[in-house]
């Protein structure tokens, strides 16, 4: 490979890794959103990430969260050495850049001004994420003719091998990534639970994911706000990868 072809293979690789963070509220990739400005990679193994947010002012815990999520997906990857995440436009970005680079916790970052603890914070969402996930897996489980005794009966290992068409594969793909949110994921373990861990039951199915929908309506109508007001600011997306962005970071003081 030659330099120029390595560097565009890592830049793919780098997209790939933040194609799994997640807004934490609305449960969509960063990078379908349109949050990711900048991707720059440097022959060392240094990594730059420029992103952005609907608005200036979009809670610091949320721009935080998913920072910090972008800079543990990327420093994976067995080549880099270093990852810089760099948010731009946002009332916080001083702060939130300089924690992320010095690997300081939320609490750390903002001192008395932090409100809640970003680990509860984390664990809220991605309990809402597993419920949309859930309701939209079942309810394609229960279109295409499954029995609802036996998908409440089933197991986890049960629920992998399960014989699905191409959109069941890549709804259970997502359900399975956040199975372990309310309670253990073992193999033996009930391939579908509630909130609290419990496994659910065929005849309550119905009420159960009414209840579930109320939660993607509004992640739902976040999501399109969101998406309207990041438009609406920026105008169309543009490509990322802004050459230069590693030698900016470095010498900036």
């Amino acid at each position: 490979m030659t330099p120029a072809s390595t560097a565009v293979a890592r830049a793919e690789e780098v997209r790939g890794r933040l194609a799994r963070v997640d807004d934490p509220e609305l449960d969509e990739p960063v990078t379908e959103l349109g949050f990711i400005t900048a991707v720059d990679v440097d022959p060392g193994g240094s990594v730059a990430i420029g992103f952005r947010l609907p608005t200036y002012w979009c809670a610091a815990n949320f721009a935080f969260i998913m920072a910090d999520d972008m800079r543990r997906e990327v420093l994976a990857l067995p080549w880099v050495r270093r990852v810089d995440v760099v948010l731009g436009d946002h009332m916080y970005a001083d702060k939130i850049n300089h924690g992320i680079a010095h690997g300081m916790s939320f609490q750390d970052t903002f001192g008395n001004e932090a409100s809640g603890d970003v680990a509860d914070i984390r664990r809220s969402f991605h309990l809402k994420a597993f419920q949309r996930r859930q309701e939209a897996l079942l309810r394609h489980l229960l279109q295409t003719e499954h029995d609802p005794a036996a998908l409440v009966a089933a197991s986890l290992a049960e629920l992998r091998t399960l014989a699905l068409n191409a959109e069941g594969e890549r709804l259970r793909a997502r359900y399975l990534d956040r199975r372990h949110v309310p309670g253990p994921a073992g193999p033996d373990a009930p391939a579908f639970v509630d909130a609290h861990g419990r496994r659910l039951v065929a005849g309550a199915l119905p009420s159960y994911l009414r209840l579930l929908a109320r939660v993607g309506v509004n992640a739902e109508f976040n999501g399109a706000l969101c998406k309207g007001l990041l438009a609406a600011r920026f105008g169309p997306a543009s490509p990322d990868g802004q050459p230069g962005l590693v030698d900016f970071i470095r010498q900036a003081p």
